[in-house]
């Protein structure tokens, strides 16, 4: 019988239940698109990936940490079914097919009853590209279909160029404060090339789901008091995919060289004799402030802005930061990886000279649809960091331009 196309249709998951099964790389790629479609997400898996493990964390999706069993997807409307137990997979796309609840396999397309997809966003526009028969065509194919629509819709030209040919090696790229729209062309291009992606928890995960299905994903997610992979691992393995000849893109949050450990993975490269391109990011210390309506100068309130990492408490023998200095500056000061520590910042600002009532903002999941800002002054901002429950990530921003301009996100 003739193989007939597939129908595209775009699903409205508001509201509705969404089962994924498996908490791999496949579900790290695929959840933070249902979770902006305001879908209901159950995770179904004994384990995670470290930053699937954030979503649950932060109340995202709801986690079952067991594996499949028959009935797990009663109610739902889609089922993602990506673990690696080829048996659960069967029986449960069987169940799906039982209940008439559209089911996408990662390990077998063609028992699948849906498929995902190559997206991309554009002012407002999804663009999803399928193959016609879901067999045999190179997914850099869709992709780079759908990377010339996209890039088209942007420029105005909706010209197609030719695919882009990859280039091995690795591209050390800073992938902004979080909102995918804020990475920069050159990151995005050499993203769209890449074999392999090492991405840190804090870079745009939305554009992960953009990948065609080809590409690797190692999570290389340093989630605060939790699991993280060592600098070293992160090394080898950029280290050990270039020298296969693959396409290696190290994503990081912000720009590689603010607080990034950047210049130690160039180093390690370059040691190893292994070509490495930086791609500069838009920094987090500038634009999340400016995210919540806070301009880090401004004539005639500030004349200079200091960046300081605040991981290491000010008590602590490993600090490196002068906090006497830092008190009897007149300008901004901003604080990047502060919030757990921020009260002993505080006192020790005071301490030095600082008076307790200097605006403080704390600037939380800056740029993304997340984003909240919360005020308090020096003297205050202990207890409002506790009431408020204000976490990582989040960039504190100390001084008069706090108050300069109107608040732009609550």
């Amino acid at each position: 019988m003739a193989e007939h196309p597939a129908y595209p249709v775009g699903l409205r998951l508001t509201g509705r239940r969404v089962v994924v099964l498996g908490g791999g790389q496949v579900a790290q790629r695929r959840l933070p698109a249902l979770i902006a479609a305001g879908a209901v997400v159950e995770l179904v898996s004994p384990s995670a990936t470290p930053s699937v493990e954030a979503m649950a964390d932060a109340g995202e999706i709801t986690w079952s940490r067991r594996r499949y069993a028959q009935g797990d997807l009663d109610g739902a409307w889609y089922a993602l079914i990506a673990t690696s137990d080829p048996e659960a997979n069967v029986a449960a796309s069987a169940e799906a097919e039982a209940h008439r609840i559209w089911c996408v396999r990662s390990d077998d397309a063609e028992a699948a009853t849906a498929w995902t997809p190559a997206t991309g966003h554009s002012e407002g526009v999804t663009v999803a590209v399928l193959t016609t028969d879901g067999r045999g065509r190179d997914p850099r194919h869709t992709a780079a279909i759908r990377d010339a629509v996209v890039e088209g819709l942007r420029d105005g030209t909706l010209v197609a160029p030719h695919y882009r040919t990859r280039t091995p090696g690795v591209a050390l790229v800073g992938g902004g404060p979080g909102d995918p729209d804020l990475i920069t062309v050159r990151g995005r291009r050499l993203l769209a090339e890449a074999d392999v992606v090492i991405a840190d928890r804090l870079g745009p995960r939305d554009l992960l789901a953009e990948l065609p299905p080809h590409v690797e994903v190692i999570d290389a997610a340093k989630i605060p008091y939790g699991r993280y992979m060592a600098q070293e691992a992160i090394n080898n393995a950029l280290i050990e995919h270039a020298k296969q000849g693959k396409s290696v893109v190290r994503l990081k949050g912000g720009d590689p060289y603010v607080f990034g450990r950047g210049m130690e993975e160039l180093q390690a490269l370059a040691e190893a004799g292994i070509a490495c391109t930086v791609v500069p990011g838009i920094s987090s210390s500038i634009s999340v402030p400016g995210a919540a309506g806070i301009p880090v100068t401004h004539r005639g309130v500030a004349h200079e802005f200091t960046v300081v990492s605040g991981h290491v408490a000010p008590d602590d023998e490993r600090s490196l930061v002068d906090w006497e200095s830092l008190a009897k500056l007149t300008g901004t000061l901003v604080i990047l990886m502060g919030v757990d520590k921020i009260g002993k910042i505080a006192e020790a600002l005071v301490a030095h000279g600082k008076s307790p009532d200097t605006p403080v903002a704390l600037v939380q999941e800056g740029t993304t649809a997340a984003q909240r800002r919360v005020d308090a002054t020096l003297a205050t901002v202990a207890e409002t960091v506790r009431v408020q429950e204000v976490k990582p990530p989040a960039v504190v921003v100390i001084g008069p331009v706090v108050g300069v301009g109107p608040r732009t996100s609550e």
